[in-house]
């Protein structure tokens, strides 16, 4: 899949979100190493901490279905305003993808989207080997 496929996943599943209070749609479309696309998108909920991000919905889906293995993640917000993932949300993704997975940032029709690599957006992750 070409990243403007990707990004046009991401967009396009942003009409499933649920977003009563901060009306902020976000999308993620998460690619697994062979190929196959996942998508989410935000939920919110009203006490806000149960709310769940649009990538961590993607990934979910996406390890639920036997994947872990990760190359690229697209992610896209109703403005196109270069939403990158969370802290939390990153933290989520380096459980499961190396830091030089790709992470592509909507920033709107005409305009290249950013690229970070998920090493970038979050060096010294926590991982199974800082908690031995």
């Amino acid at each position: 899949m070409v990243i403007q496929d990707l990004l046009e996943a991401a967009r396009d599943v942003q009409s499933s979100a649920h977003v009563p209070y901060s009306e902020y749609r976000v999308g993620a479309a998460l690619e697994t190493a062979d190929g196959e696309v996942f998508v989410g998108c935000n939920i919110e909920n009203a006490n806000y901490s149960n709310s769940l991000h649009a990538e961590e919905v993607a990934i979910a889906e996406a390890v639920k279905s036997g994947h872990r293995e990760f190359s690229r993640l697209a992610v896209s917000s109703g403005r196109r305003d270069g939403v990158t993932p969370c802290g939390m949300c990153r933290q989520t993704l380096a459980e499961f993808c190396d830091d030089d997975l790709l992470v592509v940032c909507d920033e709107g029709e005409g305009e290249s989207p950013t690229e970070y690599r998920l090493g970038d957006l979050l060096p010294d992750t926590i991982s199974e080997e800082t908690l031995e």
